[in-house]
């Protein structure tokens, strides 16, 4: 493997670097937009767009694979994604913020999926195959930690300064300390990463990519029932898809708009760190539910657990509060079930992929995954002041029949997910 170095002092940091400028960019962004003064129709529309790299992410993944190493893209999507944030942070007094801020964060996008197409992929070539299972659960806790970090701390620093300095200059100061941490994961893992004697640039023709592409692309549509298959992945998570954008602005938003009137660093506390280890817990519980009782078993329970806990928005949003113990709460119980129900959806997509062409026909799923998350968070903000946030969750909740209809339309073998 060349330079040998133990998994431990780079997994867990490699998946850390990967997870944090996905949620700044995706979740925190909106955020800062809505302090900033931008209305929620634009900033639903506009972050929503920013899932885009992701969603053609399959198509330019292969040529990765063309020039260079996994190690060499990984490290200079690295040092990209620290001067991306800092970039941010130096136009946040500029007259034109909104639209330089958008500009960078679409360059960061884009790093941040190449990002993840490099880290994966240099997992494999990194890892004996027992490693890789070994370590799946570390990378994940890494990931999650990262969003701990952004959604939580983060918002929690930059809501200190706000009591300080203007909301700008607080929201500079947080991208520079978050354009550091990467800066310095980037020297790090320049330093650490192994050299594997398989991440190596492959010599293939940009032809003969683009006919492989091609045919794995059509034999993926050729799956059985893939009409039914491509509905579920698009429309699954439709309610969660327009929640996700909504949460944060309802808790920010003031008394008088239909929100809580939260501070920064209250939403950093109830949903960027209570939140997220629901959502945490929730996919732990998930899997050994699966592991135990199969996919087949627990579908319906799955679906009811990422749509029910919904009401907690209603019930917010109609009886509105401060009270932390209550948001708090509300908010873990949310997050539980969307993490015990999201486990569904990730092995239906495990399921779609078996058979030839695994790798790539999972990336293209996910790739349809995330464009069912950019469409309806592109218009969720335009509903949200047409209704208001009380009728937008009760919105929320027919959506949830949309879920049902789909999850109806599938059928899994009686023990896939069960372990054996």
């Amino acid at each position: 493997m060349g330079k040998c170095q133990s998994p431990w002092t780079w997994v867990p940091s490699l998946y850390f670097a990967e997870g944090l400028p996905y949620v700044l960019v995706i979740t925190v962004s909106a955020v800062m937009f809505k302090e900033m003064g931008i209305s929620n129709a634009d900033i639903a529309k506009y972050t929503s767009y920013l899932y885009l790299p992701w969603v053609i992410k399959p198509i330019w993944s292969p040529f990765v694979d063309l020039a260079r190493t996994k190690r060499w893209w990984l490290l200079l999507t690295q040092l990209i994604l620290g001067a991306g944030m800092a970039g941010i942070a130096l136009c946040m007094n500029a007259d034109n913020f909104f639209r330089w801020s958008l500009a960078i964060m679409w360059l960061m996008a884009f790093s941040s999926a190449t990002h993840d197409i490099s880290i994966d992929g240099f997992y494999m070539l990194g890892l004996e195959e027992g490693e890789q299972s070994f370590f799946v659960g570390i990378r994940n806790t890494a990931y999650r930690i990262a969003t701990i970090a952004g959604q939580g701390g983060l918002l929690v620093l930059v809501g200190l300064f706000e009591k300080r300095m203007s909301v700008s200059s607080a929201w500079s100061i947080g991208f520079l300390i978050a354009g550091g941490v990467l800066i310095l994961l980037w020297l790090y893992h320049s330093s650490v990463l192994p050299h594997p004697i398989a991440d190596s640039a492959t010599i293939v023709s940009g032809r003969n990519i683009l006919i492989g592409f091609g045919q794995t692309f059509v034999s993926f549509f050729k799956k059985p029932h893939i009409v039914t298959a491509v509905l579920f992945i698009l429309l699954f998570r439709f309610p969660e898809a327009q929640i996700t954008k909504m949460a944060q602005l309802f808790l920010l938003d003031a008394p008088e708009n239909g929100g809580l009137g939260l501070t920064t660093v209250q939403v950093g506390i109830a949903q960027g760190t209570m939140g997220t280890i629901g959502l945490l817990l929730g996919g732990i519980l998930g899997g050994i539910t699966i592991s135990r009782h199969g996919m087949k078993r627990c579908l319906w329970w799955m679906v009811a657990a990422i749509s029910i806990p919904d009401l907690v928005y209603v019930y917010l949003s109609w009886i509105p509060t401060q009270n932390m113990y209550v948001v708090c709460s509300c908010l873990f119980v949310e997050q539980l079930g969307y993490g015990f129900g999201f486990t569904a959806f990730t092995m239906f997509l495990l399921y779609l992929a078996k058979g030839d062409h695994q790798t790539s026909h999972y990336s293209i799923a996910s790739g349809l995954m995330a464009l069912g998350m950019m469409i309806p968070g592109s218009f969720s903000g335009r509903l949200q002041e047409m209704m208001g946030y009380r009728t937008f969750f009760i919105w929320i909740m027919c959506c949830c029949l949309v879920t049902c209809a789909v999850s109806a339309l599938i059928k899994f073998e009686p023990d896939f997910g069960k372990k054996k």
